[in-house]
């Protein structure tokens, strides 16, 4: 074999051998000179020198292996390490010449292979980059034709709130006598105090991923807009300082009104057209009855009988037909939960635009309604209020809703001059848009009252409004994981489903504390459906719950629902019986799922049914796809998604139902690339896991 073949480890051994074997040849030869000196007269001295000779063999040997390991070991990787550090930091491009460090075995070779292969990779880098630069370039060309025309404003604003950015549709939401422009204050064309509050609620949150709905209203002319607020994420602005900049869109939403508008028309003139025949075919039916003969046979009797019969049914279903209309409206028209804060401040933009004044007297609550409408029905009102002062909006708690009560101090108003004002359309652009509608839409009621001290006011409740919470640090919840609740019996049934073709479940609960064991209650359900892969935006379970004991303060601090939200809500029994139909058939899909389970299981008795459904923990699904290591809180998930949770819907029990149903969309893929595509491949893979659940408790 020759030395070019042999490895660098025994080259190294060989080296090393040499000068073990030179240095015994050395002192052997030493040894045995002195031997052959002592019948000298001094045997010292034939010692001494032999030793000498050895040392200086054994020095020359020494030299020697040095001289090699200079010459073929730590000058060539010295040349070799300049060569590849060239080629990595300096560009350098060429082969690498492996003959520099031919005895240093397969090093050269790697070498040269890492050097081939870094140029490889570098030319490619920077065709990709020119392709990509090619492609941005095309791309920003076509962003910036869709931003200036998209149907949304788009505003990027600075820290100081200067505009940064605005799109085409800014330019005409935001109006103004000379439209905005960069480096403007944004406060020129909208009103201050609802941007403002929105800004330091989402810094206050301390969460990048963040986002807050509100109502604004432009300083021009007073129109409300619906806008949301998005903080630029770390990174994104740092040359602006500590504070992040950010994101604001802008919607008008007339558009949608109409639509909802001539649907509400249609069946408002549908009822009107049924109902008023019907009781005049009911009122024929008496007066027939009344003017019959003296002596009717029975075979008339029985007809008149019928006929009144049918004409009574057809008039009962009408009517009930029709209060069930109303009491759906709520849910068919598209309201938003609304600061209460946000509501008072545009009531006070659009009166003062209007060259009234108004105050603003708000609790801190989310309101339930369309904050668009609502705003112009309040403003038309006080129009109406010609002659009176001191105008007041309190916006306050009212049992599970809220109440909306417009003061002034002057004479009352009459209920027939109410009704004449409730008729006229409403100065919003849209002519049907009336009063009368606006109330229909939120399934409410307005009513005159007269109040001491020579004040009156005009009272609207609103349905649903919840307390306002700073956003609080995730609630430590004591997970204590028992895996039959996996139900094996119902899992035996799903086993071979491909978990694509499964309906889940995806609900949360809102509960009065922590500890079920000792009295704690549900005050909340919320849960979706998903089928085929898709969340269901139509088959929403979200209702309140009487616990049947206080709710504590803290607790109220965490979700928003306090002691007179609940009061009247259906208990859990009932509420218990209608969720187990909706999951009916489904996988329940929860974030700790045993917590939530463990509140309802303690209520079967009393709901009169078993929840054996199969069930699914989207913790375990997020420790498969990401590891134990990671935190798998529903906050950190939602984040290592991608997934937003407005402010203002989180530890909402929809609003967190929406966050993990749309996590474990995303799960899902991943879980499916990993193999685990039927139900009972995942369950057997999360039993896996049960370790993770013991360290969330340590």
């Amino acid at each position: 074999m020759t030395p070019a073949r042999l490895s660098l480890r025994i080259r190294v051994f060989l080296f090393f051998a040499a000068l073990a074997l030179g240095s015994l040849v050395a002192i052997a030869g030493g040894l045995w000179f002195g031997y052959l000196r002592l019948d000298d007269a001094n045997p010292l001295d034939a010692l001494v020198i032999g030793g000498t000779v050895a040392g200086f063999v054994t020095l020359g040997l020494i030299a020697w292996v040095w001289f090699l390991f200079d010459e073929h070991v730590a000058k060539p990787i010295e040349r070799l390490s300049g060569l590849l550090r060239a080629r990595g930091a300096a560009e350098v491009e060429g082969e690498l010449d492996a003959g520099i460090a031919r005895h240093l075995g397969d090093l050269a070779p790697a070498a040269a292979a890492v050097a081939r292969s870094l140029a490889q990779t570098r030319n490619a880098l920077t065709e990709a980059v020119q392709r990509e630069t090619t492609r941005l370039a095309q791309e920003k060309e076509r962003l910036e034709t869709l931003l200036s025309d998209v149907p949304v404003g788009v505003l990027l604003c600075t820290p100081d709130h200067q505009l940064a950015f605005y799109n085409g549709q800014a330019v005409a939401l935001l109006g103004g006598a000379h439209g905005p422009g960069l480096d403007r204050r944004l406060f020129d064309y909208l009103h201050r105090p609802p941007i403002a509050h929105a800004y330091d609620r989402l810094r206050a949150t301390d969460d990048p991923d963040a986002a807050s709905d509100l109502l604004c209203a432009t300083v021009a002319d007073g129109r409300v807009l619906a806008a949301r607020m998005r903080l630029l994420a770390e990174g994104e602005d740092h040359h602006l300082g500590a504070r992040p900049g950010y994101v604001l869109t802008l919607r008008d939403v007339s558009a949608d009104m109409a639509e909802h508008a001539q649907r509400e028309q249609f069946m408002d003139e549908l009822f009107d057209r049924i109902r008023r025949p019907a009781a005049a075919l009911q009122s024929l039916i008496g007066v027939l009855a009344a003017d019959d003969g003296p002596e009717p046979g029975p075979e008339r009797d029985r007809v008149r009988e019928a006929a009144r019969s049918e004409a009574g049914a057809l008039s009962a279903s009408i009517h009930g037909f029709f209060e069930r209309h109303e009491a759906q409206r709520l849910g068919w028209w598209p309201l938003s939960m609304i600061r209460a804060s946000d509501l008072g401040e545009a009531v006070a933009a659009r009166v003062g635009a209007e060259g009234g004044e108004i105050e603003p007297v708000t609790a801190a609550l989310m309101v339930r309604c369309e904050g668009f409408e609502i705003v112009a029905l309040i403003a038309a009102l006080v129009r109406r209020l010609a002659g009176r002062t001191k105008f007041r909006l309190e916006i306050t708690e009212d049992g599970p809703g809220a109440m909306i009560a417009l003061g002034w101090e002057g004479p009352p108003v009459s209920i027939p001059e109410l009704e004449t004002w409730l008729d006229a359309p409403l100065d919003i652009g849209l002519e049907d848009v009336t009063g009368r509608r606006v109330l229909a839409i939120h399934a409410a009621e307005i009513w005159p009252e007269t109040r001491a001290g020579g004040r009156a006011r005009l009272c609207l409740p609103l349905r649903e409004a919840r307390l306002v919470t700073s956003r609080p640090a995730p609630v430590p919840r004591a997970v204590v994981y028992d895996f039959d609740l996996l139900s094996r019996e119902r899992v035996e049934e799903f086993a071979q489903t491909p978990l694509a073709e499964l309906t889940y479940v995806v609900f949360d609960t809102e509960t009065t504390g922590l500890l079920p064991s000792e009295g704690d209650e549900i005050v909340q359900i919320a849960a979706v459906r998903i089928v085929n892969g898709r969340r269901l935006d139509a088959e929403v379970f979200d209702t309140l719950v009487d616990p049947g004991r206080p709710i504590p303060p803290s607790s109220t601090e965490v979700h928003g629902i306090s002691n007179a939200m609940v009061d009247g809500a259906p208990g859990i029994a009932e509420v218990g019986r209608r969720f187990h139909r909706f999951a009916e058939g489904a996988v329940l899909v929860a974030h700790n799922a045993p917590f939530d389970m463990e509140f309802l299981h303690r209520k079967e008795p009393a709901i009169g049914a078993r929840f054996d459904h199969p069930i699914l923990d989207t913790v375990l699904l997020s420790a498969v796809v990401f590891g134990q290591s990671e935190r798998h809180t529903l906050d950190a998930l939602t984040h290592r998604l991608g997934i937003t949770i407005p402010e203002e819907a989180r530890h909402t029990a929809i609003g967190d139902t929406v966050a993990t149903a749309d996590a474990f969309l995303k799960l899902l893929p991943a879980l499916q690339a990993r193999g685990l595509t039927t139900f009972g491949a995942l369950v057997a893979e999360l039993r896996k896991h049960g370790r993770l659940i013991k360290d969330m408790n340590e």
